[in-house]
């Protein structure tokens, strides 16, 4: 019994290695890959010629300009006013944050050094 089972085994391996080279496995994934890209640009093509496109409506009275009612003023220059204090407040934390970063810049120690960039430290 046991050695059927291993003829079986040696049996399906020698198929296996005959059937399913590199080469046939290969085409086999590209004809598998190919075909799905032909069915999805098929149904793809499908379902775009099915939808229903909406012409574009044309504006029948191009010279009609928009005029603002006086909420449509307060609404834009309320907007205008709060960006302007904005910018003001990023101008003060840049400011803040230079200052700060001068005064990291130029640490000096008890004996006369300092870490700095803009001040060697002076041989003594």
């Amino acid at each position: 019994m046991y050695n059927i089972y291993n003829k079986a085994i040696k049996d399906m391996k020698n198929y296996w290695n005959k059937c399913f080279t590199s080469t046939r496995v290969l085409l086999l994934v590209l004809l598998v890959i190919s075909s799905t890209m032909l069915f999805a640009t098929i149904y793809n093509n499908n379902m775009e010629s099915s939808m229903d496109i909406a012409p574009p409506v044309e504006d029948k009275d191009s010279t009609q300009v928009w005029i603002p009612t006086k909420q449509d003023i307060e609404y834009q220059d309320s907007m205008y006013a709060i960006i302007e204090r904005t910018s003001a407040d990023v101008d003060t934390i840049k400011e803040a944050i230079d200052h700060i970063l001068y005064k990291l810049e130029r640490i000096q120690y008890v004996d006369g050094t300092s870490d700095s960039i803009r001040y060697p430290i002076k041989n003594q």
